[in-house]
Order: C-alpha cells, then sequence, then structure tokens
C-alpha cells in the first residue's frame, strides 16, 4: 500500500471527520486543521501529499485562497463542497499542485462508503485521478467522474429542489399556524418520513441547505420553473379544475 500523508481542512466535524476516519482505517497518515486545534495551514500543506478543503461552502474559496500557495508541486489539492464550480477555478489559480474536485454524495451518518455516490471533477491531475479512484473504489464507492459545470446543474435539481422544497414546505406550515404533534394523529406513514427531513433541515444546520441554494449559479433557472410551475397548479386549484391537473401530471410522468 502507498504511504501517503493526507490533510484535511475541516477535518474536526462533519464530512469532514468522516473522511479523517475513513482515511485512517485505510492506514494513511491523517493530519487535520480546525478553528482551534490541529496543524495551521501552511505546515499542512509543507507535510502532506494531499490537502482537502472540508468547510461551509461561503468559507470554501476563502480557505483555498490561504492554502493554495503553499501546496507543492507534485501534491494534490481537493475540496468536498457541495458546489464544484467556484472550488475549482479558486484552487487552480492559486496552486501549482493538481486539482481534483470531489463530493461525496452522503452525509457523516453513513457506516461505510459501500454503493455511495461520490462525484469527483479533475482539472489538474493527470498522477492523482487513477490513485484517488483506486482509495474510493477499493472502499466501495461508485465513482462518477464529471465536470464542475454540469455537478453544478445536477446539483441544481438533486439538491437546490430537494431543500427548496422541504424549505418551502417547513415554512408553509410554520406560517399556517400548524400544530405538529396534532399531526401525528392524522399522519401518513409518508408524512412523517417527511417531517423527519424537515426537523433536520430546520434544525442542525440550516445554513448548510440555504448556502447549497443560494449559491448555486444554475439555481435561477430551476426558481423560474417552480415559479411557473406552482402559479399554473394555483390556477388549477382555484377554478377547481381536478382534471386540468391531472392532465398536468399524465403530461409530465
Amino acid at each position: 500500500m502507498e504511504n501517503l500523508e493526507i490533510g484535511i481542512i475541516g477535518g474536526t466535524g462533519g464530512i469532514g471527520r468522516w473522511f479523517a476516519d475513513f482515511f485512517r482505517k485505510e492506514r494513511y497518515t491523517v493530519h487535520v486543521s480546525g478553528r482551534k486545534t490541529g496543524m495551521d495551514i501552511p505546515t499542512l500543506a509543507k507535510e502532506c501529499d494531499v490537502v482537502i478543503v472540508s468547510v461551509p461552502i461561503g468559507a470554501t474559496c476563502e480557505i483555498i485562497e490561504k492554502v493554495g500557495p503553499h501546496m507543492r508541486k507534485g501534491t494534490l489539492l481537493m475540496d468536498m463542497t457541495s458546489l464544484k464550480v467556484e472550488p475549482v477555478i479558486s484552487m487552480l489559480k492559486y496552486s501549482i499542485s493538481e486539482v481534483i474536485g470531489m463530493h461525496p454524495l452522503f452525509g457523516p451518518g453513513v457506516d461505510t462508503l459501500a454503493g455511495r455516490n461520490v462525484v469527483i471533477c479533475p482539472a489538474r491531475a493527470e498522477k492523482w485521478i487513477g490513485r484517488l479512484r483506486r482509495i474510493l473504489e477499493k472502499g466501495g464507492a461508485h465513482v462518477v467522474e464529471t465536470t464542475p459545470e454540469k455537478h453544478d446543474r445536477m446539483m441544481a435539481i438533486v439538491q437546490g429542489l430537494n431543500h427548496l422544497n422541504n424549505i418551502t414546505m417547513g415554512v408553509v406550515l410554520s406560517k399556517a399556524g400548524t400544530d405538529l404533534s396534532e399531526l401525528k394523529d392524522f399522519a401518513t406513514p409518508v408524512f412523517n418520513a417527511k417531517i423527519d427531513i424537515l426537523k433536520k433541515v430546520f434544525g442542525s444546520n440550516p445554513g448548510l441547505y440555504a448556502e447549497i441554494i443560494t449559491l448555486n449559479p444554475d439555481i435561477n433557472n430551476v426558481l423560474d420553473i417552480y415559479e411557473e410551475t406552482l402559479s399554473e397548479i394555483k390556477n388549477l386549484v382555484n377554478n377547481g379544475d381536478a382534471n386540468g391537473l391531472t392532465e398536468m401530471i399524465k403530461a409530465h410522468s
């Protein structure tokens, strides 16, 4: 097995911590850099073969700008945020190292990499792309290689639209003055599952979901379609036009 030293900026929590544990189990040497603990960024870049930025989306490019100039030629700089275009541009701009954007499509609550989708966006990666693939696929991941632009377009749907629906439903329930404890007596299993998702979005880290939606460069087109569709449905409902709504559902099934 190759001997690698891997540094994770933001490796003290969330998905960064998950991958720190994963790499240690694979017997790689792992260093972490948190806000108040671990190596400072220049030392991390000097010591490590691979440096991974795993911080909130809004802070990612700022951290890349700090670590990039310390990266050495032949090493690898990566990020693990939910958007890829701007981080990859920043990594290419501020470093001479190889660059790969990566997005694990799962949260830190999973037990294993097996069967999980991981998107990679190689930008300057002749030496490292094969090595990264081998590490991820050895863990059982389904690795998808694409461009940063296509990744962000897909995430506008997979994450942006999905979380937009969740946030809209949660806000509507709040504005309607709905008592969730009373709803339990009337809830279906599907509705209860949806409420569990809303509790996660509104309770754990709402800033994460807000950034996923607002910072995606492709979200405006999705929002326009969403608004247009909701307006069409509202008109059908206001007119009591069940047949019209049925035909809309059939037309898009």
